[in-house]
């Protein structure tokens, strides 16, 4: 997954922005939440937190116009337990998103990027505020690869 990350990152001429969904009240639904607010802004990337109603930023995503959009979640994609994976939005067929009430697939046909969903494999979406140890050591190993691109 990571390698398909830092391909996309050498993309330096052009825009991506990285947008962080989830629940931070269902532990590791927080995923992408905790991950976007931790990405430095900087040359080509940028980054913006929605939570868990992307459907009211779909004006504010479309105004930035990015040449590329990777949607961060978690969801369970039948990986092991604080796994990622990158996949181009169009191959979500068999992906179960669990807090949103529309899907990413959808919501991607309403944005003329290149849209990507960067999926974190929960431990437990269960009530709690905090992600567990081992989807913060993936999602650390994320931003890490995002922060220093440079």
């Amino acid at each position: 997954m990571l390698e398909k990350l830092k391909e996309l990152l050498s993309q330096t001429d052009r825009s991506i922005l990285f947008v962080g969904i989830g629940n931070v009240l269902r532990k590791d639904d927080g995923a992408g939440v905790y991950i976007s607010r931790r990405i430095r802004k900087s040359g080509n990337v940028d980054t913006l937190t929605v939570e868990a109603s992307i459907e009211n930023y779909i004006g504010k995503i479309n105004s930035i116009n990015p040449a590329i959009l990777v949607l961060i979640d978690s969801m369970d994609t039948g990986s092991p337990p604080g796994s990622a994976i990158l996949l181009p939005v169009e191959q979500l067929t068999d992906i179960t998103f669990n807090t949103h009430n529309i899907s990413l697939k959808n919501i991607s046909q309403l944005f003329s990027s290149e849209v990507y969903v960067l999926g974190i494999q929960p431990v437990s979406i269960d009530f709690g505020e905090n992600i567990s140890y081992l989807v913060r050591i993936i999602s650390d190993e994320i931003i890490n690869l995002i922060n220093k691109r440079r």
